[in-house]
């Protein structure tokens, strides 16, 4: 067998319906493709690749997915921090992007998303912000993957006035990319509450149209779902529910505030859930029930939400919270194992987004993005099991190499496809600049 690249490692978790751990394995890698996973002894026997890789120590795994995230918003990380959410938004953050957000803000403050994730072994991120067109060039630049969301609200904002412009937007970024090979267009109405009912609507008959995902906020705190029962007299999730979003397009983000009945409705209608630990415990809006929606068969992926309020998009330490967290919260240690954590923070997000035919696991047929993470570094030794360690000590400073569709994105821990300097140097700009109002 000839191919582009063959990689050797201690380790393999490919995240298939076994949760299999390969010791002693290794990938090859042709056309940007998964052309076989195999033992080292016959990798070696068996194909000849153009470039070999031997990583002793470390253990591969797929591309993390970060299936929700407001990529700009670094340039605000640690500007309004310890306040309950709704302070925190109409306070501080709406304000600052009515002030700051514009082309140049969008794309400073995803090249320095894009730097940290692909740091951090993520390979894919679920996006909304405005100004998504930026988003995803900028992407698409660097080599990673982004559903670019196509963001609705109620209100003007400096990217749009109305509601036809933000659709009229959205569509032309659709059209744009529509058979990109790294973005895909997703709609993004902020949330049942900045947007109305006609707008809702008609993100439901257009991503059924475009065979699109539908990315929302929902149910993220109490307050939320009061101030949806004082004025709709219906709490969000009917209120999607009786306009038809309820399906397998939605991708629900937080979702901390689920009765029984809520998470039936969900696991029947095959609605896609985005747990984000971290940003709901540091804005206090209260605990996603992990562990009762994956046994009820509700597909629940990972996300940090915007670095604004999390403080980071680091999703190795969310996954890790994550799992921490589910045991918690349903007082059983065994709630939410080290396998489950990893497939939350890949192929469960790859379902979330409509990509699992594309990526989310290493399986033969399958885009090559690859995570390399140094299992020897003191963090994660002694080593007993190679999927608990890395869940539970592993740290992003431990990622080595990442792959994109077979193109390395990071070698040896540092970006090939960005420039660290330019990047840091523009977001000291910006911190100057905010810090001055």
């Amino acid at each position: 067998m000839q191919a582009d690249l063959l990689i050797h490692a201690d380790w393999i978790l490919p995240v298939d319906t076994a949760d299999s751990t390969l010791a002693h394995h290794s990938i090859a890698v042709d056309g940007g493709r998964i052309a076989a996973l195999l033992s080292r002894a016959e990798a070696e026997e068996q194909v000849h690749a153009r470039r070999e890789l031997d990583l002793s120590g470390h253990v591969l795994i797929p591309g993390l997915i970060n299936a929700h995230t407001h990529s700009p918003m670094t340039l605000l990380r640690g500007l309004a921090d310890d306040l309950p959410l709704m302070t925190w938004l109409h306070e501080h953050i709406w304000p600052a992007e009515g002030r700051w957000v514009d082309t140049e803000f969008v794309a400073d403050g995803t090249r320095l998303a894009v730097l940290e994730m692909l740091r951090g072994g993520v390979t894919c991120f679920n996006d909304m912000y405005f100004y998504p067109e930026v988003t995803a060039r900028v992407a698409a630049e660097a080599g990673m993957r982004v559903l670019a969301g196509m963001i609705v609200v109620d209100f003007p904002t400096r990217y749009a006035e109305t509601a036809d412009d933000y659709f009229k937007r959205g569509l032309a970024l659709h059209e744009q990319y529509r058979d990109h090979a790294l973005v895909r267009p997703a709609f993004a109405p902020h949330s049942p509450y900045a947007v109305s009912e006609a707008p809702l609507m008609r993100v439901r008959t257009l991503a059924d149209e475009l065979e699109v995902p539908v990315h929302i906020h929902l149910h993220e705190t109490k307050d939320e779902v009061v101030q949806s029962l004082r004025e709709h007299g219906e709490r969000p999730i009917a209120r999607l529910d009786r306009l038809g979003l309820l399906g397998p397009q939605l991708v629900a983000i937080h979702m901390t505030q689920l009765e029984d009945d809520e998470i039936a409705r969900l696991a029947e209608t095959g609605s896609h859930v985005v747990h984000c630990p971290e940003s709901n415990l540091k804005l206090a809006s209260g605990f996603c029930p992990v562990a009762r929606l994956l046994d009820a068969g509700v597909n629940v992926a990972l996300g940090t939400d915007g670095a604004a309020s999390n403080n980071d998009l680091n999703l190795l330490a969310e996954m890790r919270t994550a799992a921490l967290l589910a045991k918690g919260v349903a007082r059983s240690a065994s709630a939410v194992p080290a396998e489950k954590a990893l497939r939350m923070a890949t192929i469960n997000g790859a379902k979330a987004l409509g990509i699992d035919d594309e990526t989310g696991s290493l399986e033969v047929g399958k885009a090559a993005d690859i995570v390399a993470l140094d299992l020897g570094d003191p963090h994660t030794q002694p080593l007993y099991h190679a999927c608990s360690q890395m869940v539970y000590a592993a740290s992003s400073h431990q990622v080595t190499q990442v792959w994109i569709s077979g193109r390395q994105v990071i070698r040896d821990r540092q970006p090939v496809t960005l420039e660290p300097d330019a990047i840091l140097a523009a977001a000291r700009a910006w911190q100057a600049r905010i810090a001055e109002e």
